[in-house]
């Protein structure tokens, strides 16, 4: 019986899925004495590849202004590829949406903070992300979303 075989959790890869970085006002908006305004966004998506392997990315958005003109923008997915297998089926989304994103997670802070410093500024440090409350705020939207729109 499947439900008896041992659980399974390994990570196959952890890859750079995308980088952009753009400075659409340089040089003059570099000699601009005001300190510009940083936006980071954050984001979560999950695929499954194959059977029993999942492709877990991490999205950040770092968007950097002096009153309305870009001074840099940052994209970037951070992905990985996860074996899992013979996980209860209620405890997928907490591996999918916990514990993958906290493996994938340092390697994109690592390459924001590298791609904005190698860009001429100082780099920006992405902060820590409690992972499991990000997943339970998304599980209460949810279950606060009408009956009609939850998957069946």
């Amino acid at each position: 019986m499947a439900d008896q075989e041992n659980p399974v959790f390994q990570i196959q890869r952890v890859y750079l899925k995308d980088l952009s970085l753009e400075q659409p006002n340089s040089p003059a908006i570099l000699l601009e004495a005001e300190q510009p305004n940083v936006d980071i966004q954050i984001g979560v998506e999950a695929a499954p590849a194959a059977e029993g392997i999942f492709e877990i990315a991490v999205t950040a958005t770092v968007h950097t202004k002096i009153k309305d003109k870009t001074v840099f923008l940052v994209e970037a997915k951070q992905a990985g590829i996860f074996e899992i297998r013979n996980v209860p089926e209620d405890q997928m989304g907490a591996v999918i949406g916990i514990a993958c994103p906290q493996i994938v997670y340092p390697y994109l802070r690592g390459n924001v903070a590298d791609i904005i410093n190698r860009a001429g500024f100082p780099p920006v440090h992405l902060a820590e992300i409690n992972f499991q409350a990000m997943y339970e705020q998304q599980q209460a939207q949810a279950a606060e979303a009408p009956s009609s729109q939850l998957p069946q």
